[in-house]
């Protein structure tokens, strides 16, 4: 196993994207993280030990899973997700200084961010032609170029005063509350203790040709009383047509109601592979259902354990 680099963090690159900014908001970070030029790449430094950890987009509010992310998780080398950052995400049209809204014919940004301003594009640039780039960032620095046939870029406020660009639109999203989640991804180690405020993420592959499968999966979640703030399908890569189911679940593995769910899809599953347990967030404290307890479990289990004794 190659030798892990403990001062070094990693994340999806360029500097000052949406990723950089979340990264540097997590407070152990080391300094001068090491940017990547992909989500596999990124994830790949951790498996290589290039870096102790990276820091990669997992989901969007408004666009959902990020394909990526989700995809080599899944089947890559195993990696387990320690931490989430949630952070707001607001974009502005940045252009060369001299350049008018009128002006702006071509532009160019991720296609997250042309997604999420699709609505503020139709009613104020109808004629422009939008391309897709790697990264908001990367959009900046294109169109920071005089010779760029760019006219504007949609990215962060950072990364537009940062190639010594002007906003000729501010606040463009169509949906101003949009935040991103970004997971920070190590390699397999012991799984973080329970905070009360835990999420985990899991990845279910069902067994083929089993009327009923994703609702018998379901039940295992359901009937100990456990949440999914996420359930989304992604295509097996096996055989065309079958998928696998990404899923974020409130709580942890050390709970007795998650665990016993996680070993219920198994169970009943063709294959589970787990992500990692860690700290919502948002530091809120699920919900939990009288009977769905720890001490509910433990009584169960001094109960059984007393009849088995008899």
């Amino acid at each position: 196993m190659p030798a892990q680099q403990p001062d070094r963090f990693g994340f999806l690159g360029p500097v000052n994207t949406f990723c950089h900014q979340a990264l540097l908001s997590v407070p152990e970070v080391p300094a001068d993280p090491v940017p990547f030029p992909s989500v596999p790449l990124a994830l790949d430094g951790v498996r290589t030990g290039q870096v102790a950890a990276a820091l990669v987009p997992i989901e969007n509010s408004i666009e959902g899973g990020v394909s990526a992310t989700l995809d080599n998780l899944t089947y890559g080398e195993r990696l387990v997700i320690t931490r989430e950052v949630l952070l707001p995400v607001q974009f502005d049209l940045f252009a060369r200084p001299g350049t008018e809204l009128s002006q702006v014919r071509r532009v160019i940004t991720h296609p997250h961010a042309s997604a999420q301003c699709r609505q503020w594009l139709a009613d104020h640039l109808p004629e422009a032609q939008v391309a897709e780039g790697g990264s908001t960032a990367a959009g900046a620095s294109e169109v920071a170029d005089p010779q760029s046939r760019f006219d504007a870029t949609i990215c962060a406020r950072v990364a537009g005063q940062a190639n010594g660009l002007v906003a000729v639109a501010s606040e463009i999203a169509d949906n101003p509350d949009a935040v991103t989640r970004f997971v920070l991804v190590t390699r397999p180690g012991p799984t973080p203790e329970p905070t009360g405020a835990d999420k985990t993420t899991l990845v279910v592959f069902l067994n083929d040709d089993e009327s009923g499968a994703l609702m018998r999966m379901l039940e295992q979640f359901a009937s100990r009383g456990v949440n999914l703030s996420r359930i989304e399908s992604r295509p097996s890569r096996l055989v065309r047509g079958t998928y696998s189911f990404s899923i974020d679940v409130h709580g942890h593995v050390a709970d007795a109601r998650v665990a016993g769910a996680m070993k219920g899809v198994r169970r009943t599953s063709r294959e589970v592979v787990f992500l990692g347990s860690y700290p919502r967030a948002d530091r809120v404290r699920p919900a939990v259902e009288k009977g769905h307890g720890d001490a509910d479990y433990r009584l169960a289990e001094e109960w059984l354990d007393g009849i088995r004794g008899s």
